[in-house]
C-alpha cells in the first residue's frame, strides 16, 4: 500500500492548522521589534561609532551632494553604486540613525528594516529563521543576527572561498607501523 497520499494529506492538515495556532488566543504572540527580537549591537568599526562624535555639523557641516568622500575612504560601495551613495540609507539629520525609504528614522540595531526594504524575500526568511543565524530555544527567546553580521552593507557578496581538498577514501589511507598516517 502506498501511504504518500496519506503523509501528504497529514501534512496539509498540519500546514493548515500552523498559522490557526500561532493565532491563537491561548499563547498570543509578541510583536516583532526590535520586535519582540533580541538582537546584538551592530559590528562598528573601530572608531566608527557614535557617528556624532564627527557629524554632529559642527565639525563637519552637512552635505547631501552625492560626491567623492575626503573620509571613511576604505570603505568601497558596491552595493548598487551606480544608483546609490551613503545618504540613501544613512540619515544626514540624525548621523547616529538610518533611515528607510519613507524617511523615517531606524537604529543600527533595526538596520534589518531597512534591508528589508529593497530585500524582502530575505528578511520574511530571516524572521522566520531560514536566511541568516539565531541562537536560543526554539519556543523561547532567540537572538537574531543582524544583516551587517554577515554582510558587509556596503559591499555584501561573500568573497569566493576557495574549495577544500575531496576527502581520502579509506581505502586510498596508507597506514605506517604505528597505525597512523
Amino acid at each position: 500500500m502506498n501511504k504518500r497520499p496519506i503523509r501528504n494529506a497529514a501534512l496539509m492538515l498540519l500546514l493548515m492548522a500552523v498559522p490557526a495556532l500561532a493565532s491563537s488566543p491561548a499563547k498570543k504572540r509578541e510583536p516583532v521589534a526590535q520586535e519582540g527580537i533580541e538582537l546584538p549591537k551592530p559590528p562598528f568599526s573601530d572608531g566608527i561609532f557614535p557617528c556624532t562624535a564627527c557629524h554632529d555639523g559642527k565639525q563637519v557641516p552637512v552635505n547631501t551632494q552625492r560626491r567623492e568622500l575626503g573620509m571613511h575612504t576604505e570603505i568601497e560601495l558596491q552595493h548598487g553604486p551606480d544608483s546609490r551613495w551613503c545618504l540613501d540609507c544613512h540619515d544626514a539629520s540624525s548621523r547616529d540613525n538610518l533611515h528607510l525609504a519613507s524617511g523615517e528614522k531606524v537604529a543600527f540595531t533595526a538596520s534589518y528594516k531597512l534591508c528589508g526594504q529593497c530585500h524582502g524575500d530575505k528578511l520574511r526568511d530571516w524572521r522566520v529563521g531560514i536566511h541568516g543565524k539565531r541562537t536560543g530555544s526554539w519556543s523561547g527567546q532567540k537572538q537574531y543576527l543582524l544583516c551587517v553580521h554577515c554582510h558587509n552593507p556596503h559591499s555584501p557578496h561573500f568573497k569566493a572561498l576557495k574549495p577544500m581538498p575531496a576527502p581520502t577514501r579509506p581505502e586510498d589511507i596508507k597506514l605506517t607501523k604505528g597505525g597512523a598516517q
